[in-house]
């Protein structure tokens, strides 16, 4: 693994920026773009790509990683990302989306947001198609998972193939039901940047008691084993508490990280959801999101740790100072197992079910509701009404209705526009 830090990053910077300016440069000779609009474009683009300053970059097989959600550069997924910064009459595209191909899995993990999630698998001709509907609206990286998508490899496979070389795509698993041969047949398409398994300790005991199975660390690295048997890349998310921040848990997942060949790590914050959303998850104080942003940028930047994962954590992207909550399409969305159009995996609302209402139609609605993007974790703050909905309708399982969404949507309070999206739309 190559990894890119101080200096070396910042000449990976200029390489990718002149690349692209290159790449780009057709639009302004062929006029399709005049000279004002694509000056616009690219200070845009340089805006955009401020932001990764404190990245930790990545070579892979696909190409250079600068953040998990953009994909690999110089990739025709990279280029087709860029163009989301190209739009200057409306609202920007989203580059990323979700999507859960069942919910069908062995494990019982404590946080799971699919935990009440209910009900039968969506027919996956809609899924393809709404993958191919995506790709021409500019999407550029489609992150995959369950449930556990390989139990259903088929349905996985058509999905995967359906979505060409304009889209990077990532598949999220426990490593239930992955071989080397089944791996082989992802990777064919061309645009499979790695597998993403669930690391969220150290401790194989205490994985198999988080995750509700004896099996959970062999399984893990078995898959993990499949991956490095085919050249794939292994990736990583992790949900830790609190005190895993300091006790010394997130150093050791960080080796374990390391030990696994894993090319990047990404840390999620425990969200009250699925799972959790009654319990509700860990409170982090202002103090705590300090010290973990102070551990994970020295990761990403000192020397010392130049050898280990890069870490993508959602504390860091998703404040006011980078892009906020893109929730609802203003970035990515999610789609779960059943056809429900989530503005977020966390968000346990619906805007509409694929199989009863026309993607298009659905998808407009919710990206009209998410004009304006904000800085709130919505996730948060609105997780106890959900809940409160939950209960007092006697409902046997989640996202809410599109009809209960609306009682959380309706004067649904987002915060403060991110600096990202403040400043880029006036460039």
């Amino acid at each position: 693994m190559k990894t890119y830090i101080g200096i070396g990053r910042n000449w990976m910077n200029l390489s990718i920026q002149i690349s692209t300016l290159l790449h780009f440069l057709p639009l302004l000779l062929t006029g399709e773009m005049g000279l004002k609009k694509f000056i616009r474009f690219v200070k845009r683009l340089l805006y955009f790509l401020s932001k990764m300053k404190d990245n930790k970059y990545v070579r892979t097989e696909q190409g250079i990683k600068i953040n998990l959600y953009v994909p690999a550069f110089p990739s025709p997924a990279f280029y087709q990302a860029c163009g989301k910064v190209k739009e200057f009459s409306g609202k920007m595209p989203a580059v990323t989306v979700l999507m859960s191909v069942t919910s069908a899995c062995r494990f019982n993990c404590k946080h799971c947001y699919q935990k009440l999630d209910r009900g039968k698998d969506t027919d996956i001709q809609l899924l393809t198609n709404t993958a191919s509907f995506l790709q021409d609206k500019g999407m550029g990286f489609f992150n995959i998972e369950g449930g556990e998508p390989f139990l259903v490899f088929d349905r996985l496979l058509k999905l995967v193939n359906a979505i060409d070389n304009r889209s990077e795509i990532l598949v999220n698993s426990t490593g239930d039901g992955i071989t080397p041969e089944r791996l082989a047949l992802l990777k064919k398409n061309g645009n499979l940047s790695g597998i993403m398994f669930s690391l969220h300790t150290d401790k194989p005991e205490n994985l198999n008691e988080f995750m509700g199975s004896p099996e959970a660390w062999n399984t893990l690295e078995r898959g993990i084993a499949a991956c490095h048997a085919v050249k794939l890349p292994v990736m990583f998310n992790c949900c830790l508490s609190r005190e895993d921040y300091y006790n010394g848990t997130f150093e050791r997942v960080m080796e374990r990280a390391r030990s696994f060949g894993a090319v990047l790590i990404q840390m999620i914050k425990p969200k009250p959801a699925g799972g959790w959303l009654e319990s509700g998850a860990d409170s982090f104080s202002e103090q705590d999101i300090a010290l973990i942003r102070e551990k994970i940028t020295g990761y990403n930047n000192l020397p010392a740790f130049k050898s280990y994962p890069a870490i993508a954590a959602m504390i860091i992207d998703e404040d006011h100072d980078h892009f906020g909550c893109t929730a609802g399409g203003t970035d990515r969305f999610y789609i779960n197992a059943k056809g429900d159009v989530q503005p977020c995996e966390f968000l346990n609302i619906s805007f509409g079910n694929m199989a009863e209402q026309p993607f298009e139609e659905i998808y407009n609605n919710m990206r009209k509701t998410f004009e304006t993007p904000g800085d709130c974790w919505l996730c948060e703050k609105y997780a106890a009404r959900i809940g409160v909905l939950f209960r007092e309708h006697g409902l046997a399982s989640l996202p809410l209705s599109p009809e209960l969404s609306k009682e959380i949507t309706a004067g649904m309070e987002q915060g403060s526009i991110p600096e990202f999206y403040e400043k880029v739309v006036k460039i």
